[in-house]
This record gives C-alpha cells, sequence and structure tokens, in this order.
C-alpha cells in the first residue's frame, strides 16, 4: 500500500519522529547529541522551522516543531540528517544507512494538543527510565521551558503562543509549566499521539482533522480517528 503524501500547513505546528536504522543507536558519545543539536539548528534557522519542544533520545528524536514554509520540515530533516550521517559514519567508521527511511510527523491542534505533546516528547526520558525528572536529563527542552534554561543552551526553542498563554512573566509561565507534569498524560492523549504520528493522521478533534483535509486536499484521520473515544476506567 502506498504511503499518503504527507501535509504540511505554514503555520501549524507539527510532531515530528526520526528513528534510527532498526532502532539501532544514534547516540554513542556526549559529543554526537551536540553536533546533532548544532547541525539541525543550523537548518532550522536556514529553512524556517520554529522548535518548541524536542528530545534527542538513545535511538530516536522527537521534535514539536512550526514550519514556516511548506518545505521547512522536510528540507532541515534532510540536511541535518544528512550532515549527521557523514559525522556519524566517520567518528565510527561505520558506513551506510542511519535513519530509518521516512521521518513520521502528524500536523498538531495547538489549543487541544500542544502543551500536552510538548509534556509528551520531554517526559520520554522518565517513561524510558532513564531519569526519574525530566529536568535531570540534558537533551531536551524541558530546562528552556520549566526551568529557564538552566544548566543548557536552548536559546534556539521558540515558545509557542499556547506557552506564552500559562503566565504574563518567563517566571509564571515556567511555574505554570511544571504544574502540568504533576499530572500524568491521560491514555487517550497518548494513544492518540502515537497512533496520529505513526499513520500521519492529524492530532485533533473532528473540526480540526476537517479543516486540515480541506487545506491540504487530502483524507485527515481513519474512520474512528479524531475526537478521542470516552473508555470505561
Amino acid at each position: 500500500m502506498a504511503r499518503l503524501p504527507r501535509y504540511v500547513i505554514p503555520g501549524q505546528p507539527q510532531h515530528i519522529i526520526q528513528r534510527g536504522n532498526n532502532r539501532q543507536a544514534i547516540f554513542a558519545a556526549e559529543a554526537d547529541y551536540q553536533f546533532f543539536r548544532d547541525v539541525f539548528v543550523e537548518a532550522a534557522r536556514k529553512h524556517g522551522l520554529e522548535i518548541h519542544a524536542y528530545v534527542w533520545m538513545t535511538n530516536h528524536v522527537h521534535l514539536l516543531a512550526t514550519p514556516k514554509l511548506h518545505d521547512s520540515i522536510s528540507k532541515t530533516v534532510q540536511s541535518a540528517g544528512r550532515r549527521y550521517v557523514q559525522y556519524f559514519n566517520s567518528a565510527y567508521q561505520r558506513s551506510g544507512t542511519l535513519w530509518e527511511g521516512r521521518y513520521r510527523s502528524t500536523v498538531v491542534d495547538s489549543e487541544q494538543y500542544l502543551l500536552t505533546l510538548m509534556r509528551y516528547i520531554e517526559l520520554n526520558p522518565v517513561r524510558a527510565d532513564m531519569v526519574s525528572d525530566p529536568g535531570d536529563y540534558p537533551w531536551s527542552s524541558y530546562r528552556r521551558n520549566a526551568l529557564n534554561g538552566v544548566g543548557l543552551h536552548a536559546d534556539f526553542v521558540t515558545p509557542h503562543p499556547e506557552y506564552m498563554g500559562l503566565g504574563q512573566t518567563a517566571e509564571e509561565r515556567q511555574n505554570a509549566y511544571r504544574q502540568l507534569f504533576h499530572a500524568s498524560i491521560k491514555t487517550n492523549d497518548l494513544t492518540q499521539i502515537r497512533e496520529c504520528t505513526h499513520k500521519g493522521w492529524a492530532l485533533g478533534g473532528d473540526g480540526f482533522t476537517k479543516q486540515i483535509e480541506v487545506l491540504a486536499q487530502r483524507r485527515a484521520a481513519s474512520r474512528g480517528v479524531g475526537r478521542p473515544r470516552k473508555t470505561v476506567e
């Protein structure tokens, strides 16, 4: 079955995942994370991609980012990915592919899902039992969004309007953002995020997916996917 073409709506955030081939490690040392960060940020700035949240895991990366142009995501991922593979293969005396083919992505309903998705991304190291607190993981945007960037150079993170609406000052926003992490992400939301990103469907309610279908001129949800279904506890 042929893959559906990706849809990109300039100005609408997307959740992006890029995995290592066969889920192999793509980072083996701190210098690897730093190099990937540098080339990705350089490419994002060049091609007009605003990064709101991210995490670099051992064998994959997550981002929440807003493209300014139709090709902002594809050019950023391709440029950074190509440069990183050259670096990684040279550093570890290997050859061949590093990435699992195409990156996966889903357009996101900002009002309904953006803050939840930011938490989902930054909690990845906690779910993987790598740390007990998201602030203990150095390669995510949590410290930037929740702790004023303590111990982390992440000035490339662009606050989204939904995040800015958490408070009038930086301190208020960071405090309100930390409070969001006191509650676990709902099972329905976890399912929606994973399914929509894996299959390339729009992440949002029925009205949002219909709007995306009109703009993108293609189906944006499978049967039964749209507004999260209620489940019996």
